[in-house]
């Protein structure tokens, strides 16, 4: 039952990587008994089975948000340089206040480069319990795997071919790519850094989000924090009375 539950929501997972996760849960099973029960449930077989199918009976609906680093979204988006050398540029927003806590810009961002950027991220605002992301590469990584195990973070994986799934991120690279890549023209990786990097600025702090009932992220939780200083007092007196 817990390897059919790992192999659901982790659909990229194979037996080996599956095996890892029973021994951290404190199950004593070998790798041979876990791909005999791999292969007997049909798991083997996930990838010759009809996308739609298959992932329809993976995923129920996420709840929205309801507070600061509940959950964060990651993605990556690709884009050239005047010569036509590609860059990819991940970015990060947390899903409550819409805030675009990081675009890190390079030629190639591997696994351990993602862990670097959270660590940082981390570093100045500490973690959420979980984040959403796709299944590619540097997201299903060990490197990745290893920082969200030890920090107790969940990796909350999207369904492949399914990026309703992580509608956040979505919606702001289509907004990073009309607002900043489509209009600006990057002579190096060190131009697009600095412009990039201006434009998630102006995103945070001046820019208004139509979910945020036209408030930027940063006046949002301006007014998050301003409603907590008045109600806890109130709350207070409650408890006291």
């Amino acid at each position: 039952m817990r390897i059919n539950e790992i192999a659901k929501t982790r659909v990229r997972y194979g037996y080996k990587r599956i095996h890892v996760l029973l021994r951290r849960e404190g199950w004593s099973v070998n790798h041979k008994r876990v791909y005999r029960i791999y292969c007997e449930e049909g798991l083997n077989l996930r990838t010759k089975k009809p996308k739609r199918r298959k992932s329809t009976a993976q995923r129920v609906q996420r709840p929205p948000a309801t507070f600061l680093n509940q959950s964060w979204s990651m993605d990556f988006v690709t884009d050239s340089l005047f010569n036509g050398h590609r860059f990819r540029s991940l970015t990060i927003v947390d899903n409550f206040s819409r805030e675009c806590l990081a675009i890190e810009v390079d030629q190639h961002i591997k696994g351990e480069d993602v862990v670097k950027v959270v660590e940082q991220i981390k570093a100045m605002r500490g973690l959420p319990n979980y984040i959403r992301v796709d299944n590619g590469p540097e997201f299903i990584s060990k490197e990745l795997d290893k920082w969200a195990y030890e920090n107790k973070v969940t990796l909350d994986f999207s369904r492949p071919g399914k990026p309703t799934d992580n509608a956040y991120i979505e919606s702001f690279n289509g907004s990073f790519r009309d607002e900043c890549l489509n209009i600006n023209w990057f002579l190096s990786l060190d131009d697009a850094r600095e412009k990039i990097e201006e434009w998630r600025r102006d995103y945070n702090d001046w820019r208004p989000h139509s979910s945020l009932d036209n408030l930027t992220p940063s006046e949002y939780l301006e007014k998050q924090d301003t409603r907590n200083s008045v109600f806890s007092p109130i709350m207070a007196c409650t408890v006291l009375g």
